[in-house]
């Protein structure tokens, strides 16, 4: 099978099922950008490979939500009709799921007593700019939620995610020994 269709050449591209669609579609924009967080996140992960401290967690649960965020945009891809039919691919048990991983980051991090800058770890730094995809994602998903059905869970899904690769960049910078910078601020 030939990696290009020529089927977009035009500006659309099939959803799930053959359904077309323009490429600014805003469906499109919010599984594309649920893409690019995945694709971020696979670059963290990358770099947990060089490292010397323990990872396996990371990894493991890493790996799960590039899974769980594919199936979101398959849920995104698939017209309203079969998924009536079948269900959605992410629910509520996802969410849950990313709640228990982040309380469990959570207590092994200092407590937060300043605003911190995105950096550190290289691969902290390759997740915090994951989070702010996943940010983006969230309020294209918003944006979607006001014209079209839109699984439910998609938007919460989100939110719990970046509030996720935020601990976890705080958890590998605690664990590689890196400072986070920190911001004066006040109001």
């Amino acid at each position: 099978m030939k990696i290009y269709t020529k089927s977009g050449d035009k500006g659309e591209t099939s959803l799930i099922y053959g359904h077309r669609v323009p490429k600014d579609a805003v469906r499109v924009e919010t599984y594309g950008t649920i893409d690019e967080a995945n694709s971020m996140i696979g670059l963290g992960m990358s770099y947990l490979r060089e490292v010397t401290f323990r990872t396996d967690d990371l990894q493991q649960q890493l790996l799960t939500i590039q899974r769980d965020l594919f199936d979101l945009g398959r849920d995104l891809a698939t017209p309203v009709e079969k998924i009536q039919e079948n269900g959605y691919h992410v629910q509520s048990k996802h969410v849950e799921q990313l709640e228990s991983f982040i309380d469990g980051f959570d207590a092994e991090v200092p407590p937060l007593t300043r605003f911190i800058l995105p950096g550190g770890h290289k691969a902290a730094a390759a997740l915090q700019t994951a989070r702010t995809i996943a940010r983006r994602a969230e309020r294209v998903a918003v944006t979607l939620g006001k014209n079209e059905t839109v699984n439910p869970e998609v938007q919460r899904y989100l939110n719990r995610l970046s509030d996720y690769l935020f601990v976890v960049a705080r958890a590998i910078n605690h664990r590689a020994g890196t400072n986070e910078p920190e911001v004066n601020f006040t109001f």
